[in-house]
This record gives C-alpha cells, sequence and structure tokens, in this order.
C-alpha cells in the first residue's frame, strides 16, 4: 500500500511539474497578432498551428493525469484504518503542569513577610456596624 502511495505522489508531481512547463512554453492569444504583421514569430518546430494543438493536448492529458492521482490520493488518505476517536487530538495524551500561583502584591515587595494563605490575605468585615454608618452586604439586617 506504501508503495502505490508513493507512485500515486511521485505521478502527480512529476505531471505537476511538466505542466507547469508546458503551460509557461505556450503562448497567449494575442501573440498571433504579432505574428501577422511580420515578427516571424509563427514558424516553430510543430510547424504555425501544430504546436497549438500539440501543447493544448498534453497539457489536457496532464491536467486529467493529474487530477487523476489527487482523487487517488485523497481516496488512500481516507481509507486508513482509524481508532476508536474521530480527532487526532484523543491520540495524544499529554498531561500540562499545574500553573504556578502569581504572588499577591505584598509578597513582591522585597523584605516583607508574605501571608500563609490566600485566605489569610482577605479582610474580614466587622460584625457590628458604627452609629451612622451603611450597613454591608453582610450585614443588612433581616425581618
Amino acid at each position: 500500500m506504501n508503495v502505490l502511495l508513493t507512485v500515486v505522489l511521485a505521478v502527480q508531481m512529476i505531471s505537476a511539474l511538466v505542466m507547469i512547463g508546458l503551460i509557461l512554453v505556450q503562448h497567449g492569444k494575442g501573440a498571433d497578432m504579432g505574428a501577422a504583421f511580420g515578427s516571424g514569430g509563427s514558424g516553430s518546430l510543430f510547424g504555425a498551428s501544430g504546436s497549438a494543438n500539440f501543447l493544448s493536448r498534453s497539457t489536457g492529458v496532464l491536467a486529467a493525469v493529474f487530477f487523476a492521482c489527487t482523487l487517488l490520493l485523497a481516496y488512500f488518505g481516507n481509507a486508513q484504518p482509524r481508532t476508536t476517536g474521530s480527532s487526532v487530538l484523543e491520540g495524544a495524551a499529554v498531561t500540562a503542569p499545574a500553573p504556578a500561583v502569581p504572588a499577591s502584591g505584598a509578597a513582591q515587595i522585597p523584605g516583607s513577610a508574605a501571608p500563609a494563605s490566600p485566605a489569610a490575605a482577605v479582610p474580614v468585615a466587622p460584625t457590628t456596624t458604627a452609629p451612622g454608618a451603611v450597613p454591608g452586604p453582610a450585614q443588612i439586617p433581616t425581618k
């Protein structure tokens, strides 16, 4: 199976390169107008009109070969047996390290002591309110 896949891939690459060369050798439709005014470019190895037929037909054949190789490669790519999961990422089991907890503001100052735990760094609201003070969310009276 791997040998056939390699052969099809090689045929596709060779046909693509030869097709590129043939397309670059061909002249456009406007090139015949220059030959009509005496530039002398119409004489070639294949004759005045033979080169257009030969190059265009061989380009068409190479395009059909390239297309057939592309379809075969797509078929072989999907015909390989798959595992139980349909995702590529399911087969890769990578464990990520636990993220480091960034230091709080007091721990970033040199020479200061950092709190022992993050819970100790949170200030605790007083339970009683001063006269005339607005009660906080934990101090709202209930009926």
